[in-house]
């Protein structure tokens, strides 16, 4: 029954026509006049005009598309454009099920589900337990994190340069507390794995030897701590995906000939100074990087289309063939990327890097390459 001095979001997304996920997005973005919250749920006033939809929709960005809720060393936003044009042809018809087994960041993953509609199922993993803790809690729970980011944000903003330094090293304290804890609060650790992200130095994840997160803070004048719109929006597009804090070699039972898999590794540094790959207190070596070479060549022979990221070491020697003698029997393509992380601003610029895959591309008539030489 609709009140008759202001409805609900239920009803007003029933007067409308429309999700009650929809009637949350107006409501949080300010876009129904005199619409308030009261006791952690809007009302709205009664006979109020639906919002204009001006949503911008195109084959990439639709209205509840999800995006990347953390920064991540290695995220692969800015090489979206060209890994689109290189993901298997007609995947939505052709692959129904997706496998990213070094998870990160997800924009790949969400550029996926928020495009294919066709996929029925995805499987996600990663060997940092936190992150995994975080991907989980987004799925299950996102109102109550939501609700604890949005008080983490008030807080901070409302501090001075110093205030919030003092703030975050709090946070970081209570973080590895949670982490080192024989029993972490899986809420308090995702909330603060995303405040500490949001307001660390260049966003990094990094921990010591003793699985310590290290990071110092950031300086950022009004850092958007807490992102509900696409925190719901992530959620939704996890409802689908199973996530899993297990190895890559772990995906073995998911991985099917109706699966495209995407292996985004810790890199290989093209320097001894520019290694960084302490995403857990685990490194990620050479020989770490012949398995999974081998891994995708055991999917390659089970009839799977598999796509494998990675630093191009050309970029040092031009005689380095380590990958191109590791994945002979693939294909390697050759893309630029701006080196995201480095200590000094002068340092970061354009390299290449490799992209594998072991099925075809269309010819050069069918589409560009962009950034792929």
């Amino acid at each position: 029954m609709i009140s008759e001095s202001i409805w609900t979001v239920q009803e007003a997304a029933a007067v409308w026509g429309i999700s009650d996920r929809r009637v949350l997005k107006y409501c949080e973005e300010g876009r129904i006049p005199g619409a308030v919250r009261k006791n952690k749920m809007w009302v709205i006033p009664a006979n109020s005009e639906k919002p204009s939809d001006n949503r911008f929709r195109n084959d990439f960005v639709l209205d509840n598309s999800a995006r990347p809720f953390i920064k991540w060393a290695g995220g692969k936003g800015q090489l979206l454009e060209s890994l689109r044009q290189a993901y298997p042809r007609e995947l939505g018809k052709e692959i129904v099920k997706y496998a990213e087994p070094f998870i990160g960041g997800g924009a790949v993953l969400f550029d996926i589900l928020n495009k294919y509609d066709g996929i029925e199922e995805a499987y996600i993993s990663d060997i940092n337990t936190e992150l995994i803790i975080t991907y989980r809690a987004i799925r299950d729970n996102v109102d109550e994190l939501i609700e604890i980011l949005d008080n983490y944000q008030k807080r901070h903003l409302a501090l001075d340069l110093d205030g919030r330094k003092e703030y975050f090293l709090e946070n970081r304290s209570k973080y590895n507390e949670q982490i080192t804890s024989a029993k972490p609060d899986a809420m308090a650790v995702a909330s603060l794995f995303i405040y500490l992200n949001k307001t660390c130095f260049n966003g990094l994840y990094r921990v010591n030897s003793k699985g310590l997160f290290n990071v110092p803070s950031g300086v950022y004048k009004n850092p958007m701590i807490c992102d509900s719109v696409n925190l719901r929006n992530v959620s939704e597009k996890l409802q689908k995906v199973r996530i899993e804090n297990k190895a890559y070699a772990d995906s073995w039972d998911f991985i099917d000939e109706n699966t495209f898999v995407y292996f985004d590794p810790p890199y290989r540094p093209l320097t001894e100074s520019s290694s960084f790959t302490s995403y857990t207190e685990f490194c990620f070596n050479d020989n770490d990087q012949r398995a999974l070479g081998e891994y995708v060549r055991k999917l390659s022979d089970k009839g799977v289309r598999v796509a494998v990221s990675n630093s191009d070491p050309k970029n040092i020697n031009p005689e380095d063939n380590f990958f191109d003698d590791l994945y002979s029997f693939a294909t390697i393509h050759r893309l630029w990327a701006n080196r995201m992380i480095n200590s000094k601003g002068t340092g970061r610029g354009k390299i290449s890097e490799i992209l594998v895959t072991n099925y075809e591309l269309p010819s050069p008539g069918e589409i560009t390459l962009g950034d792929f030489h």
